[in-house]
Protein backbone atom coordinates (compact mmCIF):
# COMPACT_ATOMS: atom_id res chain seq x y z
CA UNK A 1 0.00 0.00 0.00
CA UNK A 2 2.82 2.38 0.93
CA UNK A 3 4.27 1.73 -2.14
CA UNK A 4 1.15 2.63 -4.38
CA UNK A 5 0.90 5.75 -2.51
CA UNK A 6 4.07 6.47 -3.45
CA UNK A 7 4.12 5.86 -7.00
CA UNK A 8 1.08 7.68 -6.99
CA UNK A 9 2.77 11.05 -5.29
CA UNK A 10 6.18 10.27 -8.02
CA UNK A 11 3.68 10.39 -10.83
CA UNK A 12 1.65 13.53 -9.66
CA UNK A 13 5.02 15.13 -9.18
CA UNK A 14 6.63 14.12 -12.40
CA UNK A 15 3.50 15.86 -13.93
CA UNK A 16 4.00 18.87 -12.20
CA UNK A 17 7.89 18.90 -13.10
CA UNK A 18 6.23 18.47 -17.01
CA UNK A 19 3.89 21.53 -16.66
CA UNK A 20 6.42 23.54 -15.54
CA UNK A 21 8.57 22.69 -18.00
CA UNK A 22 6.77 23.22 -20.93
CA UNK A 23 5.79 26.73 -19.56
CA UNK A 24 9.34 27.38 -18.70
CA UNK A 25 10.25 26.62 -22.65
CA UNK A 26 7.97 29.20 -23.55
CA UNK A 27 10.38 32.00 -24.95
CA UNK A 28 9.77 35.59 -24.07
CA UNK A 29 8.89 37.97 -27.12
CA UNK A 30 11.73 39.46 -28.69
CA UNK A 31 11.93 42.90 -31.18
CA UNK A 32 9.64 44.86 -28.87
CA UNK A 33 9.46 48.01 -30.63
CA UNK A 34 7.60 51.19 -29.67
CA UNK A 35 5.57 52.91 -32.99
CA UNK A 36 2.88 55.58 -33.94
CA UNK A 37 3.96 57.45 -30.95
CA UNK A 38 2.26 60.13 -29.93
CA UNK A 39 1.52 63.20 -26.81
CA UNK A 40 -1.43 60.88 -25.65
CA UNK A 41 -1.29 57.23 -27.28
CA UNK A 42 1.68 54.64 -28.94
CA UNK A 43 2.07 51.47 -30.42
CA UNK A 44 3.95 48.04 -29.26
CA UNK A 45 5.09 45.83 -31.63
CA UNK A 46 6.84 41.94 -30.90
CA UNK A 47 7.88 39.21 -32.54
CA UNK A 48 7.43 35.67 -31.34
CA UNK A 49 10.42 33.06 -31.77
CA UNK A 50 10.08 30.83 -34.04
CA UNK A 51 8.47 27.38 -32.88
CA UNK A 52 6.64 28.96 -29.95
CA UNK A 53 2.66 27.91 -29.62
CA UNK A 54 0.82 30.82 -28.62
CA UNK A 55 -2.69 31.81 -27.91
CA UNK A 56 -2.58 35.40 -26.32
CA UNK A 57 0.12 37.71 -24.89
CA UNK A 58 0.17 40.27 -21.89
CA UNK A 59 1.60 43.90 -21.36
CA UNK A 60 2.55 45.40 -18.43
CA UNK A 61 2.67 49.57 -18.90
CA UNK A 62 3.91 51.33 -15.80
CA UNK A 63 5.14 54.94 -15.36
CA UNK A 64 9.04 55.30 -14.82
CA UNK A 65 9.38 55.87 -11.15
CA UNK A 66 5.90 54.98 -10.03
CA UNK A 67 4.44 51.96 -8.92
CA UNK A 68 0.98 52.59 -11.01
CA UNK A 69 0.96 49.57 -13.33
CA UNK A 70 -1.65 48.88 -15.79
CA UNK A 71 -1.92 45.05 -17.20
CA UNK A 72 -3.33 44.22 -20.69
CA UNK A 73 -3.94 40.84 -21.58
CA UNK A 74 -5.75 39.31 -24.61
CA UNK A 75 -6.36 35.32 -25.29
CA UNK A 76 -7.16 33.53 -28.85
CA UNK A 77 -5.77 35.83 -30.89
CA UNK A 78 -1.91 35.75 -32.80
CA UNK A 79 -1.95 39.56 -33.14
CA UNK A 80 1.51 41.09 -32.56
CA UNK A 81 0.57 44.69 -31.33
CA UNK A 82 -1.30 46.93 -28.97
CA UNK A 83 -2.57 49.97 -28.55
CA UNK A 84 -1.61 51.87 -25.55
CA UNK A 85 -4.06 54.61 -24.78
CA UNK A 86 -4.61 57.73 -21.85
CA UNK A 87 -0.62 58.50 -22.25
CA UNK A 88 0.15 61.21 -20.52
CA UNK A 89 2.18 63.65 -22.47
CA UNK A 90 5.98 63.92 -21.73
CA UNK A 91 6.35 61.27 -20.03
CA UNK A 92 8.41 58.13 -19.54
CA UNK A 93 6.82 54.43 -19.55
CA UNK A 94 8.24 51.14 -19.16
CA UNK A 95 6.53 48.48 -21.00
CA UNK A 96 7.24 44.20 -20.68
CA UNK A 97 5.33 41.89 -23.12
CA UNK A 98 4.73 38.21 -22.76
CA UNK A 99 3.33 35.41 -24.64
CA UNK A 100 0.71 33.31 -23.31
CA UNK A 101 0.08 29.40 -24.25
CA UNK A 102 -1.78 26.60 -23.13
CA UNK A 103 0.18 25.95 -20.14
CA UNK A 104 0.43 29.80 -18.97
CA UNK A 105 2.47 32.59 -19.53
CA UNK A 106 6.42 33.04 -20.96
CA UNK A 107 8.85 34.91 -18.84
CA UNK A 108 8.27 38.88 -19.57
CA UNK A 109 10.54 40.48 -22.67
CA UNK A 110 13.51 42.96 -21.92
CA UNK A 111 11.68 46.32 -20.87
CA UNK A 112 11.09 48.66 -23.26
CA UNK A 113 11.49 52.39 -22.46
CA UNK A 114 9.89 55.39 -24.02
CA UNK A 115 8.99 59.13 -23.79
CA UNK A 116 6.05 60.56 -25.08
CA UNK A 117 6.47 64.33 -26.68
CA UNK A 118 4.82 66.95 -25.81
CA UNK A 119 1.80 68.64 -28.00
CA UNK A 120 3.89 71.79 -28.07
CA UNK A 121 6.93 69.44 -30.21
CA UNK A 122 4.18 67.21 -32.39
CA UNK A 123 2.78 70.58 -33.56
CA UNK A 124 6.18 71.88 -34.27
CA UNK A 125 6.53 68.75 -36.38
CA UNK A 126 3.33 68.79 -38.00
CA UNK A 127 4.28 72.99 -38.97
CA UNK A 128 7.92 72.06 -40.13
CA UNK A 129 6.20 69.16 -42.30
CA UNK A 130 4.16 72.39 -43.65
CA UNK A 131 7.25 74.03 -44.50
CA UNK A 132 8.99 71.40 -45.72
CA UNK A 133 5.88 70.97 -48.30
CA UNK A 134 5.72 74.87 -49.11
CA UNK A 135 9.08 74.79 -50.24
CA UNK A 136 8.87 71.24 -52.30
CA UNK A 137 6.08 73.81 -53.81
CA UNK A 138 7.54 76.62 -54.71
CA UNK A 139 8.78 75.76 -58.56
CA UNK A 140 6.15 74.70 -59.26
CA UNK A 141 4.17 78.59 -58.01
CA UNK A 142 7.30 80.07 -59.44
CA UNK A 143 6.60 77.72 -62.97
CA UNK A 144 2.94 79.39 -62.99
CA UNK A 145 3.70 82.74 -62.48
CA UNK A 146 6.07 82.71 -65.49
CA UNK A 147 3.15 81.52 -67.29
CA UNK A 148 0.93 83.89 -65.82
CA UNK A 149 3.63 86.55 -67.48
CA UNK A 150 3.80 84.95 -70.81
CA UNK A 151 0.13 85.39 -71.04
CA UNK A 152 -0.43 88.85 -70.04
CA UNK A 153 2.61 89.74 -72.52
CA UNK A 154 0.47 87.74 -75.16
CA UNK A 155 -2.74 89.47 -74.39
CA UNK A 156 -1.23 92.89 -74.52
CA UNK A 157 0.11 92.24 -77.69
CA UNK A 158 -2.96 91.53 -78.98
CA UNK A 159 -4.48 94.35 -77.72
CA UNK A 160 -2.16 96.40 -79.08
CA UNK A 161 -2.48 94.86 -83.15
CA UNK A 162 -6.02 95.33 -82.61
CA UNK A 163 -5.53 99.39 -81.36
CA UNK A 164 -3.09 99.97 -84.16
CA UNK A 165 -5.98 97.44 -86.47
CA UNK A 166 -8.98 99.82 -85.11
CA UNK A 167 -6.66 103.21 -85.68
CA UNK A 168 -6.42 102.64 -89.10
CA UNK A 169 -9.94 101.56 -90.31
CA UNK A 170 -10.55 105.13 -88.72
CA UNK A 171 -8.10 106.56 -90.78
CA UNK A 172 -9.15 105.01 -94.04
CA UNK A 173 -13.23 105.64 -93.06
CA UNK A 174 -12.24 109.15 -92.39
CA UNK A 175 -10.87 109.59 -96.28
CA UNK A 176 -13.40 107.47 -97.63
CA UNK A 177 -16.24 110.96 -98.18
CA UNK A 178 -12.98 113.12 -99.47
CA UNK A 179 -12.49 110.54 -102.20
CA UNK A 180 -16.24 110.10 -103.51
CA UNK A 181 -16.48 113.92 -102.85
CA UNK A 182 -13.66 114.13 -105.47
CA UNK A 183 -14.97 111.85 -107.67
CA UNK A 184 -18.12 113.11 -107.63
CA UNK A 185 -16.44 116.36 -108.62
CA UNK A 186 -14.91 115.11 -111.50
CA UNK A 187 -17.46 113.60 -113.30
CA UNK A 188 -19.61 116.55 -113.02
CA UNK A 189 -17.18 118.93 -114.80
CA UNK A 190 -16.77 116.24 -117.47
CA UNK A 191 -20.23 115.76 -117.91
CA UNK A 192 -21.48 119.55 -118.10
CA UNK A 193 -19.88 121.51 -121.32
CA UNK A 194 -19.94 124.98 -121.21
CA UNK A 195 -21.28 125.18 -124.48
CA UNK A 196 -24.20 122.62 -125.19
CA UNK A 197 -24.69 121.47 -128.92
CA UNK A 198 -28.52 122.89 -129.07
CA UNK A 199 -26.94 126.03 -128.41
CA UNK A 200 -24.71 126.71 -131.39
CA UNK A 201 -27.13 125.26 -133.71
CA UNK A 202 -29.75 128.08 -132.54
CA UNK A 203 -27.40 130.63 -133.18
CA UNK A 204 -26.82 129.77 -136.71
CA UNK A 205 -30.77 129.61 -137.20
Amino acid sequence: MENLLLSAALLVISCLGVSRVDADSLMAPVNVTIKSLKANSAVVTWDIPEGDIVIGFAISQQKKDVRMLRFIQEVNTTTRSCALWDLEEDTEYIVHVQSISMSGPSPPSDPVQFRTPKEAEKLASKSKDEVTMQEMGKPTTQLRAGELIIIVVVLIMWAGVIALFCRQYDIIKDNEPNNNKDKAKNSSECSTPEHPTGGLLRSKV
